[in-house]
Order: C-alpha cells, then structure tokens, then sequence
C-alpha cells in the first residue's frame, strides 16, 4: 500500500516518512531533483522511502509514474508550485482530495481577498484591471487610488516566499512598483489590496469534515518596511485563552467561506486594532522549520494526520490529547550580500549555547544568492527552543547572530564569454 508525495517542502520529509511507516504504508517521493532534498533523506533509514525521478513539471509524466505505483492509495502535494498539479491529478485517479476548485481558489490571492470580503471576514477587496492590453498597468493605478486608497499593497495572485510583494505608500512608490512589476515573471496576475498594519502571524490548522483545529500560531517577525522578508518565527504564540479561542473560530469561517472542509492549512494573518485580517491561505502545512516546530511543541508527529487525510479518513489528530513539548524558535540565515554562496561560519559555537540550536542547511556551497528582499536569499536556518516561544526567540536569535553566511562576489564574465581568471 503507497502513498505518493509529490515533491515536498524543504524540510519535514523524514517525519513523514515515519508516519507513513508508523500507519503501514510506504512512501513513495516523485521529484525532478533528489539532491533538494539530500538533508532529509541523508538522516533517513536506507531504503525508508522510494525516490523516483520525473520531471514533475510535465502532468503526463507524473501520471505513468503514478500508474507504476503499486496499490496506491493517497498522494500528497504539500507545496504551493505543484498544489494544482496534485489536485488535477488526484482527481484523474479517483483519490481523496480536496475539490480541485478550491485548492485552485487559494492559489488565487485575489479571488480569495474577494470571497472573504463577500462572507464579511475581511474590510477591504482586491481590485485588478480588467483590460489585459497595454494600458493595464495605467488602469491598475486609477482603480487602485480610487478604491483602495494609500497605504496599499502590490502583488502577484499565484505568488509565494513573499515574492512580488510590493508595499505604495505613496504615488511615487506606486509608479516604481508598477514599472518593476511590468518586468517580472508573475507566477498570476498583479492586483491590488489594502495593506493592513500590525504584526504578522500565520495560523497552524487542521480542518476535518468542516470542523477547524488551531494547533498553535506562529510569530512572523518581518524585515523593516517596505520589503517583507520573513526573518524570524516562534511558535506557539501564547495567546489568552478567550483570545486563542475566538482566533480558532474566525479561521473556521474563514476556511469554510473558501469551502476549505478538510487537511493542513497555513494561514498568515496580520493581528490590526480592528481584528484579525488574512494575508493568504496556504493549502498545506507551513513551510521552512514550521512543521519542524509543529512536531516538538505539539509532542506528536503531525505528518501523520498529512498521511491519514491523504487517505481520505478523520485524522487522529483532531481530536487528540496533545503532551506537548518545548517552544520554538528558528532565525533564517540571509549572507549580508549577494554572491555565490561558500559556506558558514561560527556553527561550532552553537554546541555551547542554550536551547541545542542547530543549523539546517537550505544552500549547497556554489550556490548563487541573487535576491536578498524575500526567501530566496536565506541559506539556512538557525532553530532553538525554550519553555516559551519568547525564550525560544532570544535563543534562536542569540545563536544566529554567532553565525556568519559567506558569499563571495559573482564571477565577471570574460572575454567572449569566458568566465575571468580565478572564476
């Protein structure tokens, strides 16, 4: 009996390669690249996991795959670029899932922002041009002044990582983001919305049969404005109890607006003076160390409720007793410029400082770091825990700063294309 991921988050694999064991079923993994994911799988019993190589980009590919798949019962896709992919995918082979039209739904920020604004969850709607020619961006700006209003935040539909994120406060911002927009690849289409102020959270959930479990909140502390890169997470933000109670009632109406009725959600919430407002609505568990994070404090290994669900029966965890466990903390590890990454210095000083922080390595030295405004630019994560996520955030945030990430300059290209001496 096989359950197949397709593809994975960054870190997280090992856990679920011990749930799929732990329900008796074999994983089965189907990626472009196995060196992705060479951390998890290096600290993996030998042959724990069947690691099959296909182009996950072409659907017809990973459907031979997936018919070569014995007994298969479930597959998960648990990140954003192959969330539709999955959905299409799981319907072709009669497995449970979600209805495709949702997961399709969250993969369009606008659409969502819009549905909210309709149910009353949110105060404020996206807005987006409706020409496609060469006055839409003209278009964009009018609607987005007219209806939005200053502050407002820029950005792409499909986008993920905090890429393609733009905060206007002002009409000359608004005319640089929309000249950079003009020449980005956008995954979806540029749109508008309020910007909402106040810190950033995101909502760790697990929804079954319409019914919504908060399993804890993250911190999402950011860099200054007007970029939004992520920096540094904690988890579980200890909220007052009547405070986390109304938090999990809202993401229920929040989740069930969008017909979301079953699996992980990760939902990244700006907390205002006004209340709760969403940012986005992630089909999936969290990434970076936030499934990581999930499995200590909470004391069980939730990736099994990601193979139970992929199943297509109740998870475990929706209604268990959790023991619980130490808080966490993790700091993304950004170099202070850009260039071909080489390493990092000062992790043999995390043995003797508290909270057993570690390094989890996202960058292979030779790596190019190109982009440092979003989460493409961290080459790894600083993780530690404490008795609180406040304690575990002065730890975490102690140990990275002992740590160093290395780059050195891009090669400068020689002669005829050739790369200069030394390059």
């Amino acid at each position: 009996m096989s359950v197949v991921c397709l593809e994975s988050l960054t870190f997280g694999l090992g856990h679920l390669v011990r749930a799929a064991d732990a329900l008796g079923e074999r994983l089965v993994l189907l990626t472009r690249d196995p060196a992705y994911y060479a951390y998890e799988l290096d600290r993996s019993p030998a042959g724990a996991v069947d690691v099959v190589e296909t182009d996950t980009f072409d659907v017809e590919r990973v459907a031979d795959a997936l018919h070569r798949v014995p007994d298969l019962r479930g597959l998960i896709s648990s990140t954003d670029t192959w969330t539709l992919v999955g959905a299409d995918l799981t319907a072709r082979f009669g497995l449970p899932g979600l209805d495709a039209a949702v997961l399709r739904l969250t993969r369009d920020k606008a659409a969502v922002r819009n549905r909210l604004h309709d149910a009353g969850l949110t105060r404020g709607r996206a807005v987006e041009p409706t020409d496609t020619g060469t006055e839409a961006g003209t278009g964009l700006r009018e609607l987005l002044l007219k209806e939005v209003g200053l502050p407002a935040i820029l950005k792409d539909t499909a986008g993920t990582g905090s890429q393609n994120v733009w905060l206007v406060r002002d009409e000359t911002e608004l005319d640089t983001a929309l000249a950079e927009a003009a020449g980005r690849d956008l995954k979806g289409r540029l749109f508008a919305e309020p910007y909402f102020s106040g810190p950033v959270y995101s909502a760790e959930t697990l929804t079954w049969a319409g019914g919504t479990r908060l399993l804890g909140v993250s911190s999402r502390l950011m860099s200054p404005e007007p970029h939004f890169r992520e920096e540094i997470t904690a988890f579980p933000v200890a909220f007052p109890e009547a405070r986390r109670a109304s938090l999990e009632r809202w993401l229920g109406q929040v989740l069930a607006a969008i017909g979301y009725t079953d699996r992980f959600a990760h939902v990244e919430f700006v907390l205002t003076a006004d209340g709760p407002e969403v940012v986005e609505i992630n089909p999936r568990i969290g990434g970076a160390l936030v499934g990581e994070g999930l499995c200590r404090a909470l004391g069980v290994n939730v990736y099994e409720a990601m193979i139970e669900a992929a199943l297509g029966r109740r998870p475990g965890l929706m209604d268990a007793d959790l023991p619980g466990g130490p808080a966490v903390a993790f700091v993304l590890g950004y170099p202070a410029a850009p260039g071909v990454f080489t390493g990092v210095a000062g992790l043999d000083r995390l043995a003797d400082m508290p909270g057993s922080p570690a390094w989890y390595p996202v960058k292979q030295p030779g790596d190019r770091i190109e982009h440092l405004d979003d989460s493409r630019g961290y080459a790894g994560i600083v993780y530690a825990e404490a008795e609180t996520a406040e304690l575990a955030t002065h730890r975490a945030v102690a140990a990275a700063n002992a740590v160093r990430v290395r780059t050195e300059p891009f090669p400068v290209p020689g002669p005829a294309g050739r790369e200069a001496s030394g390059g």
